[in-house]
């Protein structure tokens, strides 16, 4: 965890769809679509986290397009459900 990371510290400020021991997954409060965080502070999941962040979105059926491009926050792996 980095203590400066707002994903890392991430408050609960919008709905949460779903939260486990890898990844959580929340409405963004910049853009208001859902997106899924990988809990480990790190700009590139491995394989069996990036397996799992993919299960889970088509799980929740939350959006259709899976966008990685982490513009404000690049050193913490998420991606927005659009």
């Amino acid at each position: 965890m980095e203590p400066n990371c707002p994903l890392c510290r991430a408050k609960k400020l919008t709905r949460r769809y779903y939260e486990d021991e890898i990844c959580w997954v929340a409405d963004c409060e910049i853009c208001k679509v859902p997106m899924i965080v990988l809990k480990q502070h790190t700009a590139i999941p491995n394989k069996g986290e990036l397996a799992h962040l993919h299960l889970i979105a088509g799980w929740l059926k939350l959006g259709g397009d899976w966008d990685e491009d982490m513009r404000a926050i690049p050193d913490h792996f998420h991606v927005h459900l659009r």
